[in-house]
C-alpha cells in the first residue's frame, strides 16, 4: 500500500483528496477505484483492496474531500456530488488507464452511477455497494441523524464503543475489525484527545444538487430527500455496463422492491446478498472479496 494525493479545485481553490493504492497500474486488470459512504473514508477497503491486489488489481481508495486525510472545504456549501465528481475525475487520470472499474458504497455508489450514466464514461465495470436507483427518504432521515455528530474521544475504546453502536448495520464484524475501523477513522490531536477524520460541516449531501439529481429542472426533484423519495431511475438506464449490487439483507436504503424494480430494468445484473448486515456492508470477510474478485476477473485491459 502506497498514499498519495491529487488536487482538486472548487470555488475556493485547490485541495488535497488522500488516496491509498494497492498494487501496480501495469496489472493486466483494469484499476479499481473504490469509493466510500457519505461518512466513512477510503481505508474501509483495506481488507478488499489488499486480497485484490494479490489477485493482479490495481486498487485506488481515495477519501472523498472532508473526510479521511483530505482537506476539509472552508464553506460546507461546496460539499456537493458536482465537486465529488469532479475530483473522481482527477482520480481516474492518476491511474493513466483509459478505463476503470468502479465500487462505491452508498455516496461512493451514487459517484459512480453519475459518472457511469455519463458519455464517454471510463467506467467498464460498477458495483453498487447497498445503494439503488431510487432512495426512500425514510433511510435518509435516519442517515441524516448521525451523519454529522460524531463527538470527541478520550480514548480508542471510547471511540470504538461510539462506532460499534452508530454503524450497527455494518455487518457481523469481530473485535479485531472494529479495532481497526476505529483506529482509521479518528485522529489524535492531543494527549487524550481523538476526533473523527471526518468534517463536521458534511452533512446529507444536498439534494439540490444538478447535476446528481437535477433539481432545478422539475419542481418536485426540489423537494426530493424531504418530503420524497431521491429517484436516479434516469441515471440508471443510462448505465450499460456489467453491473454487481451489493445488498445488505437489513437494508432500509436499497430495499427488495427496488431491486427488483432495477432488475426487470438491468435483468443481467449480478446480486450479492450479506445476511446480518443493513446499510451498508462493511465488506470485511473473505467470501466477499472472492464475489467481487470473480466479477472483476474477465474484465482484462
Amino acid at each position: 500500500m502506497k498514499k498519495d494525493y491529487v488536487l482538486g479545485l472548487s470555488e475556493e481553490g485547490f485541495h488535497r483528496v488522500f488516496y491509498t493504492q494497492w498494487g501496480d497500474t501495469s496489472a493486466h486488470h483494469l484499476p479499481l477505484v473504490c469509493v466510500h459512504g457519505l461518512t466513512r473514508n477510503g481505508r474501509d477497503f483495506d481488507g478488499l483492496a489488499a486480497y485484490l491486489s494479490g489477485k493482479g488489481h490495481a486498487v485506488f481508495c481515495p477519501d472523498i474531500v472532508g473526510r479521511g486525510d483530505s482537506d476539509w472545504l472552508h464553506d460546507p456549501q461546496h460539499y456537493t456530488y458536482e465537486q465529488y465528481v469532479a475530483d473522481m475525475n482527477v482520480l481516474i487520470a492518476r491511474t493513466k488507464a483509459p478505463h476503470i472499474n468502479w465500487l462505491g458504497t452508498s455516496m461512493g455508489g451514487l459517484i459512480g452511477m453519475v459518472m457511469a450514466a455519463a458519455d464517454h464514461t471510463p467506467i467498464r465495470r460498477l458495483i453498487l455497494n447497498d445503494v439503488g436507483a431510487q432512495i426512500p427518504v425514510k433511510a435518509l432521515t435516519r442517515l441524516s441523524k448521525y451523519a454529522a455528530r460524531d463527538p470527541d474521544f478520550t480514548s480508542l475504546e471510547q471511540a470504538k464503543t461510539y462506532f460499534k453502536t452508530v454503524y450497527t448495520d455494518f455487518g457481523d464484524l469481530d473485535e479485531t475489525e472494529w479495532q481497526r475501523i476505529t483506529e482509521t477513522s479518528v485522529r489524535e490531536i492531543a494527549p487524550g484527545k481523538f476526533i473523527s477524520k471526518m468534517d463536521h460541516g458534511v452533512k446529507q449531501s444536498s439534494m439540490k444538487s444538478k447535476l446528481a439529481w437535477k433539481a432545478f429542472f422539475h419542481p418536485h426533484k426540489a423537494l426530493e430527500g424531504s418530503l420524497f423519495d431521491i429517484d436516479l431511475w434516469h441515471l440508471f438506464r443510462k448505465i450499460t455496463c456489467p453491473l454487481l449490487l451489493i445488498h445488505g439483507t437489513h437494508s432500509d436504503l436499497l430495499t427488495p422492491a427496488i431491486i427488483q424494480k432495477m432488475l426487470r430494468i438491468r435483468p443481467d445484473m449480478q446480486i450479492l446478498e450479506i445476511p446480518d448486515a443493513g446499510h451498508a456492508p462493511m465488506l470485511q470477510k473473505p467470501w466477499q472479496w472472492e464475489t467481487i474478485e470473480t466479477f472483476l476477473r474477465d474484465n482484462k485491459s
